[in-house]
């Protein structure tokens, strides 16, 4: 009986490789493997055999039938790659189609201006030891406002008049008007040395016009330590303005109030588009400066509502817009020229 086996075997690898080197299709080639080695194939069928076989003859006959049908997978696989690729090739030759060619050109996409901007702005800061520092975009009134010093009553809050959040079982929830709030629940958790930045979006009930939106991107920074003094907050800032604009730019201090610092200044650097000469400019009003940023020395009511001795420990802190900023840095004269895609500008950077 095994030697009539091994004839069939014979007979079932002699007529399938030739028939396998015969196909024309693709289809053709998969019903033929199915007729040999499919589930109902003539070898399948053929290897059910094995169970009236003896335990010898079956270690003769199992590894014959096992050898044919990894051959013939082998040459179906063959085949197979043989055929797909002479459709392939037939296709390729009717288009008339120069491979051998550059590939068309495609978009590639780009890092938006302020992101490119608050980058510059991130990497000078960090080269001065500053951290980054996270919050939540919606605060609690008591980190946006209480814990700085500006109270229910403090009209300071009319200048952030903003977007406020309903709560019946809590305070009032609003969209965060500054990133002052990471300010203080990093003060709150870490004991100083703190030397923090706040990166961020924020949100203001401002008019939208050539220099102010609702919706903005803030970097505000603070240092607390022994002995920080208004004269730290100048050279600090100075550097930071002068590595943003170029050494030759110009820099001014002049005193200003806020809430939570005392004393307080506000950074302005000189009007890199008309220097003072256009009393028309829409950046700087014609007055050829433009405040950059408010900055001071950390009121000591700030500090005690973070359990910061203000007798041990001093500090600085300061705020900036990004957009405010890049408008000077990219030469970009009307800060809705960040909010409109209009890929003219974008491409640009």
């Amino acid at each position: 009986m095994i030697e009539e086996l091994k004839n069939k075997l014979n007979l079932i690898e002699t007529n399938y490789t030739s028939k396998i080197q015969a196909c024309k299709n693709v289809k053709d080639l998969q019903d033929l493997q199915v007729a040999a080695i499919g589930r109902k194939g003539e070898l399948t069928e053929l290897l059910k055999s094995l169970k009236d076989l003896s335990l010898e003859e079956k270690k003769i006959f199992g590894p014959l039938s096992n050898a044919l049908k990894i051959k013939l997978s082998s040459l179906f696989e063959a085949k197979n790659a043989e055929l797909e690729n002479a459709a392939i090739n037939e296709e390729l030759n009717k288009t008339d189609l120069d491979l051998t060619l550059p590939a068309f050109p495609f978009n590639k996409g780009g890092r938006h201006p302020l992101a490119i901007a608050q980058k510059r702005m991130t990497d000078i800061l960090s080269k001065l030891g500053f951290i980054w520092a996270h919050g939540p975009f919606i605060e609690d009134e008591y980190h946006n406002f209480d814990a700085l010093n500006i109270p229910a009553h403090h009209p300071a809050r009319d200048m952030q008049d903003t977007f406020f959040i309903k709560n019946p079982h809590k305070s009032d929830f609003v969209l965060r008007t500054h990133t002052s709030g990471v300010q203080i629940r990093t003060m709150q958790k870490q004991k100083p040395p703190i030397r923090i930045m706040a990166p961020g979006r924020v949100f203001r009930k401002d008019s939208l016009d050539a220099t102010h939106s609702p919706v903005f991107h803030q970097i505000e920074g603070l240092y607390v330590d022994k002995n920080v003094s208004l004269a730290d907050l100048k050279r600090d800032l100075t550097v930071f303005m002068q590595g943003l604009f170029g050494k030759k730019a110009e820099v001014r201090f002049r005193p200003s109030f806020f809430p939570f610092t005392e004393p307080s200044v506000e950074v302005d650097v000189k009007c890199v588009f008309c220097e003072g000469k256009d009393k028309n400019c829409p950046v700087c009003k014609g007055s050829g400066w433009k405040e950059m940023m408010g900055a001071g020395i950390v009121h000591p009511n700030v500090l005690r509502n973070c359990q910061i001795d203000p007798e041990v420990y001093s500090g600085y802190a300061f705020g900036m817009g990004v957009e405010r900023l890049a408008m000077f840095s990219l030469g970009i004269k009307d800060i809705r020229a960040f909010y409109e895609n209009d890929i003219r500008i974008l491409e640009q950077f």
